[in-house]
């Protein structure tokens, strides 16, 4: 099994992270948002490993990632970090998609709460999730990602991996129908694997339970080796409904709900092409 092996592949991971842990200190030069190419480039070496060799992972359909204009990537959701939103972001650039261009994912105000984290989440492109934030991104025609689980998707059991959770009251879809931005479906497999879920520490911050913490420490934030792949879906233009549609509750669930039934099917189509989650 794969996990047999994980053990060598760990200490490379970690002499990788050390490689570049001294440009990742610097100063770069951010964004109005705090997104910071260059900090991307220094931080290559180390995300390309994770793609390659730690979770080496398989990409479909990035032909459907427009190069231009405003678009809206829609992703199931798993995982403490952001580890998802990260790795989807060096598949589209590996593969040349979306025309260079870094999607600017939305995270929980937990996240940036990480005094370990947060600075590097912001710099690879992590936004502090809210509508308004969300609406700005769109209206300056960048590639937004969202994970419409939220928190229900982080926090399910591992029992439970892989069923989308409820998509909320539908405001990705209200940002889609407001702003004209195609909805493109992002299926993510591998990512329910990295932190299994066993259950919860008691107490306020309710600290998940996985395999490896808190048993090993800080060595419990060390991802497990899965094997990941990612779908990406042919657009959804709403453009026809025009933005007036938005204000219609109606229209917003139901086009909330089809979104989620296509997702978890590509979900499921992705889980029958991987051949093991640690092969």
């Amino acid at each position: 099994m794969r996990l047999l092996g994980s053990l060598p592949l760990a200490r490379e991971l970690g002499s990788v992270a050390r490689l570049v842990a001294g440009p990742l200190g610097g100063d770069f030069e951010e964004d109005e948002w705090g997104y910071a190419p260059g900090f991307v480039e220094a931080a290559t070496p180390l995300l390309d490993f994770l793609h390659d060799r730690w979770w080496r992972i398989t990409a479909v359909g990035t032909e459907h990632v427009p190069a231009a204009g405003r678009a809206l990537l829609v992703a199931n959701h798993a995982g403490v970090l952001p580890w998802d939103a990260v790795m989807t972001a060096t598949t589209l650039r590996r593969a040349g998609a979306g025309g260079g261009r870094a999607p600017r994912f939305l995270v929980a105000d937990q996240a940036f709460g990480l005094p370990w984290a947060s600075v590097a989440i912001r710099r690879a492109g992590g936004v502090a999730a809210s509508p308004h934030n969300a609406l700005r991104l769109l209206h300056q025609d960048q590639l937004v990602m969202v994970f419409p689980e939220g928190a229900r998707g982080a926090a399910k059991p591992f029992a439970e991996r892989y069923r989308l959770q409820r998509f909320g009251r539908g405001g990705f879809v209200e940002l889609a129908l407001r702003t004209g931005a195609p909805i493109i479906p992002a299926a993510i497999v591998g990512s329910e694997e990295i932190y299994p879920k066993l259950g919860e520490l008691p107490g306020v911050a309710r600290l998940p339970v996985t395999p490896t913490f808190p048993l090993l420490g800080p060595l419990g934030a060390i991802p497990l080796p899965s094997r990941w792949r990612i779908a990406f879906g042919a657009p959804m233009d709403l453009g026809g409904l025009g933005p007036e549609a938005a204000d219609d509750r109606g229209t917003v669930l139901e086009i909330a709900d089809e979104v989620r039934d296509r997702l978890q099917g590509m979900v499921l189509e992705q889980l029958i092409a991987r051949p093991g989650a640690f092969r």
